[in-house]
């Protein structure tokens, strides 16, 4: 139900899609959909958590990691850039505030946040052990997370690059740029 909801809302529109047309897709009916979620914008919600999933378990990994900042910022990238690529990366872009009240729009805040500042240590811990260039790691942090969310507007499943190939390719942009000079 979740990844339909996300496909939808990606093809259609969050504003464009109902969930009578979920349940269509699904070839459910509507109140079946309720037993599970409470309206549409607990749908929304609920994608966008499947997405964070990746990147949550890439900082874990990177977590455990004895090896350098950037190596293990790279794990965290890789995760992300996979996560934007999924059918859950534009409902992790795009669930705006503005589409969910405000409890909803306050958790999403708070776990971008979360990832925001693991970033922001990683790339200092780079710094501190020489394998990230000195930089300002808030702005880094920024330009990073940015790049990686504007996949969501233009990826699409069919494309001609995979996920993977397309982690890759941003992430070797970001370490050209990060390696000590």
């Amino acid at each position: 139900m979740i990844r339909a909801a996300a496909l939808a809302f990606r093809e259609r529109g969050y504003h464009n899609t109902s969930l009578d047309d979920i349940a269509a897709e699904l070839g459910v009916t509507k109140p079946t959909l309720y037993y599970y979620v409470r309206s549409k914008q607990d749908l929304l919600f609920e994608c966008f958590t499947a997405g964070l999933a990746g990147i949550f378990a890439a900082l874990d990994e990177a977590r455990l990691s004895a090896a350098s900042g950037c190596e293990r910022l790279r794990i965290v990238l890789r995760g992300y850039a996979l996560a934007i690529t999924s059918e859950f990366g534009w409902c992790m872009v795009r669930a705006e505030d503005q589409d969910l009240d405000a409890a909803l729009g306050a958790r999403i805040r708070a776990r971008k946040a979360e990832i925001d500042q693991q970033i922001r240590a990683l790339i200092r811990e780079g710094i501190v052990d020489g394998s990230i260039r000195d930089c300002d790691a808030k702005l880094t942090a920024f330009a990073i997370a940015g790049a990686l969310n504007w996949i969501a507007h233009w990826h699409r499943q069919a494309e001609e690059l995979g996920p993977g190939e397309i982690a890759d390719r941003f992430i070797g942009f970001f370490e050209e740029g990060l390696r000590p000079r």
